[in-house]
């Protein structure tokens, strides 16, 4: 098949943009013909894959909602807004989680062509990286690791206070990423700052558990390299997290939301003593994830 990428950047490292990049190879390697520019372009493509919103159709449009927005503290609605319109005119839409087609159809309307495909990773090449070798860390029995762009919601400070309270004392915790809203000096916490992909991996590949508490997170791609990578997962129960985080994974249970807006950036308080097992064993198999992809646009094209 011929398809449009739309509304893609190839060489950002944010979520939407770095699984674009996965699923892109994938498809490339069983053969089909991937382009994320008109420019040049002869023909009409026979799909297009349009991430988040779309200013132009040229082809049955399918939506990839990675979701929306519904925090009090900013105009939620008018940033809704071109989102809406590409949910509108879409002939179909692929929500990253149940819990993102529940959280968009609250908002907007139902869809009949809609479809729940949660993230995928290349796991062949993830196991070929090499975990991180680092004299620091060769001082601890095990390592935990986070990571992400850090912003209140992905509550930083929760993450830290449960590798306190529940990993053993011969292990450190690493955080990754940039702009950590917290920064405590301990003996056992560490931070890396912002690192590139395959170094990111190798960081999973040493460790032994990953911990993601964010509030009201869809499908963090951060989770899924985790897991592809060998880690323990350990996320919020709120928002889509649990739906890829394994059944081996710990999954700090909080209390239900109705999907009303909310202060996003005011997150509530934990209770580490309330957890279960994960529920949900998906694959995260690019290749399989891209073969569910391709029965979407196969049904719409």
């Amino acid at each position: 098949m011929k398809i449009f990428f739309d509304n893609v950047n190839l060489n950002s490292r944010s979520g939407p943009n770095s699984f674009g990049r996965k699923l892109k190879d994938s498809l490339e390697k069983m053969g089909h013909d991937i382009f994320v520019s008109l420019e040049g372009q002869e023909s009409i493509p026979d799909i297009q894959l349009s991430f988040i919103a779309s200013s132009i159709k040229i082809a049955p449009l399918i939506q990839r909602l990675d979701g929306i927005y519904f925090n009090v503290d900013q105009d939620f609605n008018k940033l809704n807004d071109p989102i809406k319109a590409t949910y509108l005119i879409s002939d179909g839409v692929i929500f990253q989680s149940e819990f993102n087609k529940k959280l968009t159809t609250h908002y907007f309307e139902s869809k009949d062509k809609s479809y729940v495909i949660r993230n995928g990773t290349d796991i062949s090449k993830i196991m070929s990286i090499v975990p991180m070798k680092n004299n620091i860390l060769d001082n601890f029995e095990s390592v935990w690791s986070c990571a992400s762009s850090w912003r209140p919601h992905k509550r930083l400070s929760q993450n830290i206070q449960y590798f306190l309270d529940v990993a053993p004392d011969d292990a450190c915790l690493v955080v990754a990423g940039n702009d950590p809203d917290i920064q405590i000096s301990h003996p056992r916490v560490f931070y890396a700052g912002g690192l590139d992909w395959e170094t990111l991996i190798s960081l999973y590949r040493r460790s032994s558990h990953f911990i993601h508490l964010a509030w009201l997170d869809h499908c963090p791609n951060v989770v899924v390299d985790a897991r592809a990578a060998g880690c323990h997962i350990v996320c919020s129960s709120s928002g889509g997290t649990s739906e890829i985080s394994g059944k081996n994974s710990t999954i700090v249970v909080e209390d239900d939301w109705d999907f009303s807006p909310v202060k996003l950036y005011s997150p509530p308080e934990m209770d580490f003593s309330n957890t279960r097992a994960g529920e949900i064993d998906n694959s995260i198999d690019i290749t399989d994830t891209s073969k569910r992809y391709l029965d979407v646009f196969k049904d719409l094209a």
